[in-house]
């Protein structure tokens, strides 16, 4: 469907990379389409209390376009998940309907949004009719492809990336019906260069919005770029955790909304094992996090520090034992932190050493043990809920068990640790001897 525009709307963004790249290393990425085997409850608000609540249980209820439910199987959606099947009505209703929702990686939420953009825009006008705006350049890329996939039936309906580094142009016409991209680009797009007239746009989706509020400038882009779309336009906002701030965030960016969230005690995966080990400094850290890998077999693990000071002694640490580690830090290059993740994909390393800026939205199935350097706090010290439940989230997907080991340093970090298993009810063992065979088979 998407191939050939791909290659001709990025040519500029990825020819430049020459040997540091390879072109198709990330669209040509797979993403995953198994979903978490989950039993979740999830609430539904709805904006008129008084509507029939209607979810559905087969794609075919949905009536899609022939070509789109073509896609969807192909994708491997047998029937839909929690989120969608309770989702996917009201995205897919006419007129359309508005829409908050949390939910979980893994669960198919990119893909019910997908299906919405894909089944609103008119293949037979030749402009943007859809917007989709991710907070980093790797989730708009993976959003493309899972664009790409449904799509693959639908050659009528065509993709641009709305990226760093794609230099179009200017006085350019897009005659693309669906743009992804950062809300920075975005908003030039549809402001300062003109490619896009933000009156036509039919559909609006904002994606991992915990993300884009604690992200300096996301959050005034996005309201910025929201508010010069029309009020008929379709707003749909999607994010793993609902802190205050980003359900004040939400309710500014989407009017009049349905609702679908998850019951708190579910926000965790349940398919994670989670431990703490206690150690006195950062060289103690060190040396346990060398004795777990002493001990046990490990497929592929991501470790988070809170610095990237930190994230570049520890690689180099573990470097120097022989460990094969690849470094990832929010002042790379874009196509720098391309090429580590697609190494890292491939499995030519097998650490991944890393501070926040991959805390979510990376899927690499071989991924069984997340370590937490450091634990994840904010400016004021305050444990980062919503950054441990990323975190963690990196392993344990799709279905798997999964593996989470934070390492406590201090009667501070302690504290931490304890407030995180309060938010979530969710007790965290201490790691002892006795439970590295019950590890093995798990971090394997």
């Amino acid at each position: 469907m998407y191939c050939n525009v791909l290659k001709l709307k990025n040519s500029c963004c990825f020819g430049q990379w020459g040997s540091i790249i390879n072109t198709n290393s990330l669209l040509n990425k797979l993403i995953r389409s198994n979903l978490v085997n989950t039993t979740n409850q999830v609430e539904v608000l709805q904006r008129d209390p008084n509507s029939p609540l209607y979810s559905v249980k087969s794609f075919e209820e949905l009536r899609l376009k022939p070509q789109l439910l073509q896609g969807v199987y192909a994708m491997g959606f047998n029937r839909p998940s929690k989120i969608q099947e309770n989702a996917l009505p009201m995205m897919l209703a006419e007129p359309p309907q508005n829409l908050i929702a949390q939910s979980q990686s893994g669960t198919g939420k990119t893909a019910a949004f997908v299906l919405a953009m894909l089944s609103h825009v008119d293949p037979n006008n030749k402009f943007p009719q859809a917007l989709c705006v991710s907070p980093t350049y790797e989730l708009a890329l993976q959003t493309g492809k899972v664009i790409e996939q449904m799509g693959k039936h639908y050659s009528e309906v065509k993709l641009v990336y709305a990226i760093r580094g794609n230099k179009l142009q200017r006085g350019t016409q897009l005659q693309e019906q669906v743009v992804i991209g950062t809300p920075g680009t975005m908003l030039d797009w549809c402001l300062k260069f003109k490619f896009i007239d933000p009156k036509k746009i039919k559909v609006f989706v904002l994606d991992e919005a915990d993300v884009m509020i604690a992200t300096q400038g996301h959050q005034d882009q996005s309201i910025r770029i929201q508010r010069m779309l029309p009020k008929q336009c379709q707003m749909l906002l999607f994010s793993a955790t609902f802190e205050e701030t980003v359900w004040n965030f939400a309710q500014r960016i989407v009017p009049d909304p349905n609702i679908i969230k998850l019951k708190r005690e579910e926000e965790t995966l349940d398919t994670i094992k989670q431990y703490y080990v206690l150690c006195d400094s950062k060289e103690e850290k060190f040396a346990a996090l060398c004795n777990i890998y002493g001990a046990i077999t490990i497929a592929q693990a991501m470790i988070f520090c809170h610095t990237r000071k930190t994230a570049g002694w520890l690689a180099g640490e573990l470097s120097r034992e022989g460990h094969q580690v690849a470094l990832l830090s929010g002042e790379m290059q874009v196509e720098q932190r391309a090429a580590v993740i697609d190494r890292f994909r491939d499995g030519k390393e097998k650490v991944l050493v890393t501070t926040n800026v991959c805390a979510r939205g990376i899927d690499v199935e071989q991924v069984s043990v997340v370590i937490n350097f450091d634990l994840p706090v904010d400016r004021d010290g305050n444990p980062d809920n919503e950054t441990y439940l990323h975190r963690i989230g990196r392993t344990g997907r799709f279905g798997k068990r999964g593996l989470a080991i934070n390492m406590v340093d201090s009667r501070f970090s302690m504290n931490v640790l304890n407030k995180i298993q309060d938010h979530f009810n969710k007790k965290i063992e201490k790691l002892d001897t006795d439970d590295l065979d019950e590890i093995e088979k798990i971090a394997g």
